[in-house]
């Protein structure tokens, strides 16, 4: 078995080793070439039911099973009470702005979060802080989520580290604003690669390990949560590519949804309304503020702090969405079992659902 085709079968194990040893999904899985101080050795064509009859006769909070010609893995029970413990996800674009945030809630729930962005010395950064302060693993991951390659090998990092996957955040997205006149065809396929495209090529990787787990628990549910936008919910003008891939994003998680509920996998969409203190909106140089200003999407604004005002004056409550607003919201959607194919928005009010 080569190299690629060993991480590719302990990366299917994994899961099921965790699930058969805490079907709650409350424990974690680590794959290595070499351990010591095995608990149980056996092979590729029994390992299901010599675990799973180790562990019927042995109440151990940590076991290490080495599986002939793949490797050893190291099983462990979750010792933490809070919320999320035990559970495991990923958050793409996590280096800052709203995925950062998303990242260190989890984190401070009790979750082992995967940190994924392009900027590697960035979530390496973040995850080393959110570890030590939160007392939780993190792992940080350079991925492309544009490329399939790097998507399918993001989500094995998480599997073989971690020893399955619980939770997917699809936060990763970019903003090229401007009318037909001066949106370019390489800036429109540009925003549909990342902020459409990209969510399919995740999910499509993302779903293996929870349907894995789902088969060796019945009761097991996974949430894969999209974070779209108002601009999903109705239309933006002067800036359609973002607002058309978000329409999609809608699209695809109402059908994801429908196609992965006998899996036990939820998928729900949140809407928020405008991060106006975050990079995507405050950046000096390529932020939504300064590409409105240059697109006069907002008439009569001389200013940057013209446009500011002119969108929170469009929101009911006066302000605009903050990162403590979609975290709540996450809570919800992972907290409630009974919703899927979902698109919640956390607008101030500002749309609203007919």
């Amino acid at each position: 078995m080569s190299p690629k085709e060993n991480m590719y079968t302990a990366a299917k194990i994994a899961p099921a080793l965790r699930m058969i040893y805490a079907p709650d999904g409350r424990a974690t899985v680590s794959f290595s070439d070499t351990a010591e101080n095995m608990s149980l050795h056996t092979d590729e064509s029994s390992w299901e039911k010599d675990f799973t009859a180790f562990c019927s006769k042995n109440a151990l909070d940590k076991i290490t099973v080495e599986i002939k010609d793949i490797g050893c893995f190291t099983v462990e029970r979750e010792a933490s009470t809070k919320s999320l413990s035990g559970k495991i996800a990923v958050v793409t674009g996590s280096a800052q702005g709203f995925g950062a945030h998303i990242a260190e809630y989890l984190c401070s729930m009790g979750a082992k979060v995967v940190l994924a962005d392009m900027n590697y010395d960035g979530v390496c950064e973040r995850a080393a802080v959110f570890s030590e302060t939160y007392g939780t693993g993190t792992l940080p991951v350079m991925a492309n989520v544009t490329d399939e390659t790097s998507a399918r090998e993001m989500i094995q990092k998480t599997v073989l580290t971690f020893g399955g996957l619980d939770i997917f955040i699809n936060n990763a997205g970019i903003v090229r604003a401007g009318s037909l006149e001066e949106m370019t065809r390489e800036n429109f396929e540009l925003v549909t690669s990342v902020d459409y495209t990209a969510y399919f090529l995740c999910v499509k990787y993302a779903v293996e390990p929870m349907k894995i787990q789902r088969s060796f628990a019945p009761d097991y549910m996974a949430d894969i949560i999209e974070i779209n936008s108002k601009s999903g919910l109705e239309g933006s003008n002067k800036n359609f590519a973002y607002a058309g891939a978000k329409f999609g994003g809608i699209g695809l998680t109402q059908s994801f949804a429908l196609e992965l509920a006998p899996y036990g996998i939820k998928v729900n969409a949140i809407c928020p309304g405008n991060f106006l203190d975050g990079p995507l909106w405050s950046d000096p140089d390529r932020g939504l503020f300064v590409q409105y200003l240059k697109a006069g999407k907002v008439p009569g604004a001389k200013t940057v702090e013209d446009v500011r005002a002119a969108y929170e004056a469009k929101v009911p409550l006066g302000r605009g969405c903050r990162a403590e607003d979609v975290n709540r919201a996450i809570s919800y959607i992972i907290a409630q079992e009974y919703e899927t194919g979902q698109a919640l928005p956390v607008t101030g009010g500002q749309t609203m659902l007919n």
